[in-house]
């Protein structure tokens, strides 16, 4: 009974280090800068669709009404296909923006009317679409995992055209 104890004892710590050493080798399937890339990407797409979503309920122009609608349809579509790369290399993303995004989007929701207008077109608009097209311009590059590199590139266009809706919207804001 006592070697049958031990032999099964011994079989189940077999066992649960497989796993572990399976599970460690799974999570490093990913480079560090690919998992890095994902959850900033992970960030920047919550920070651009909290503050969109703000930009429907404060915004006083149809006109940022509709592109914040477009950022919200896009960035959520992104953010699921994120997610879903992420969980096949086993890396976990970031459930919203980070702190420093939190207090942008606070001091954002602080405005009203047209200055709130400026205001989300500057920092959702211009700024938060420049630091993406960066981020995932880098990484349609310089990304190790193949999978990484084609979702950052595919993504890229899209945050490009946002740029440039942003800029277009930052001039009807007035604000330059």
């Amino acid at each position: 009974m006592k070697t049958m104890m031990r032999t099964l004892f011994l079989a189940t710590c077999v066992g649960v280090a497989a796993v572990a050493v399976s599970g460690m080798a799974y999570a490093d399937t990913v480079a560090h800068k690919d998992a890095s890339f994902m959850k900033d990407a992970a960030e920047a797409g919550h920070l651009e669709v909290e503050g969109s979503q703000l930009a429907l309920n404060k915004a006083a122009s149809a006109d940022v009404k509709s592109f914040a609608q477009q950022i919200i349809d896009d960035h959520t579509k992104a953010g699921q296909e994120l997610s879903a790369l992420a969980s096949s290399k086993g890396v976990k993303l970031p459930e919203g923006p980070s702190i420093a995004q939190k207090a942008k989007l606070k001091l954002l929701g602080t405005h009203e009317g047209a200055k709130f207008d400026a205001s989300y077109a500057e920092s959702i608009g211009i700024k938060a679409h420049e630091d993406a097209v960066k981020l995932f311009t880098k990484a349609s590059t310089d990304a190790k995992d193949a999978d990484v590199k084609a979702f950052a590139a595919k993504t890229l266009p899209t945050l490009q055209h946002h740029l440039e809706m942003a800029r277009a919207l930052q001039a009807k804001t007035g604000k330059s």
